[in-house]
């Protein structure tokens, strides 16, 4: 197993950093299947990092398309202990405005299609997810994103939708009658697996627009979204750095999320399962489940 420190997983318009000196590509398999792309591996001040583009690195892979579970298993066997996300979103309320950044602390799941656990199959684990970003990673882009001046939101509730089209207006409004803040495609199973993974897992939302629901935006425009990501683009990368250039989160509530979560006794555990899951299990091997 490779010991990367930090992955950082970029979304649409988002596939380098600044400072990055790249060290070479990895392509991995897992039983879930291949992941996103290959992994670029690389220092930046350091630390070892392990970049992925969400959708491919010519953006050929939709939201409903990406395989999460392949991804974040990859970072796993990377040895990665947190995950930064860059996530491109639409904003559901006034004060957050297109151009801005979010760091948000909660989510809510409005997708259809997509697997979102590596348990199952005769090893059953029940994760706490009531707080489903690690706070410590939170407060680093916080601090960050204070320090370098840049317009942000300090929490919110990120609605991740199925997509790949945007929302209707009715949907739009209704999310927002509900108290949604932000609405995305992504990291609503990217959350769930990093914590299952016992990988620190944060999103740097970068919002390009207002959704529909909004009276000067009666839809949204594919060509604006893009005009404004690639403005958002640089302030995040700044962010990202300063993150990393902090000292590794070794030691996170994050990374013992599996200890009281699994319930099959271990002399019940399917040995096909046990061994496709073996990266996430081996720290816990010796624990009797319930």
């Amino acid at each position: 197993m490779y010991e990367v420190d930090y992955g950082v997983i970029g979304g649409s318009g988002f596939y380098s950093l600044p400072s990055f000196k790249k060290t070479g590509e990895i392509n991995i398999k897992t039983p879930f299947g291949n992941p996103s792309d290959d992994f670029v591996l690389g220092e930046l001040s350091g630390k070892k990092v392990a970049f992925l583009a969400r959708h491919g690195r010519h953006h050929t892979i939709s939201p409903t398309e990406v395989n999460f579970r392949a991804n974040i298993y990859a970072f796993k066997l990377l040895g990665v202990k947190a995950i930064i996300s860059a996530s491109a979103v639409g904003s559901l309320k006034e004060e957050i405005h297109p151009g801005d950044m979010v760091v948000p602390d909660q989510l809510f799941d409005r997708t259809r299609h997509r697997e979102d656990t590596f348990f199952g199959e005769g090893i059953v684990a029940h994760i706490s997810f009531a707080k489903p970003f690690c706070e410590k990673l939170r407060q680093r882009l916080l601090k960050s994103l204070s320090k370098n001046k840049i317009s942000f939101h300090r929490s919110g509730t990120y609605l991740c939708m199925e997509g790949p089209q945007f929302s209707t207006q009715a949907e739009s409004l209704f999310y927002k009658s509900m108290g949604m803040s932000i609405i995305g495609m992504t990291n609503l199973q990217e959350a769930k697996l990093s914590r299952e993974a016992e990988i620190c897992y944060a999103t740097l939302a970068l919002v390009t627009d207002y959704d529909c629901w909004h009276p000067v935006e009666e839809e949204v425009k594919i060509e604006t979204v893009l005009e404004i990501m690639e403005k958002n683009t640089k302030n995040a990368q700044k962010v990202i750095c300063d993150v990393i250039r902090e000292d590794s989160l070794d030691d996170c509530e994050c990374h013992h999320a599996l200890k009281n979560a699994i319930v099959t006794d271990k002399a019940q555990w399917k040995i096909s399962t046990y061994r496709k899951l073996k990266p996430l299990l081996l720290k816990w091997e010796e624990r009797n489940g319930k």
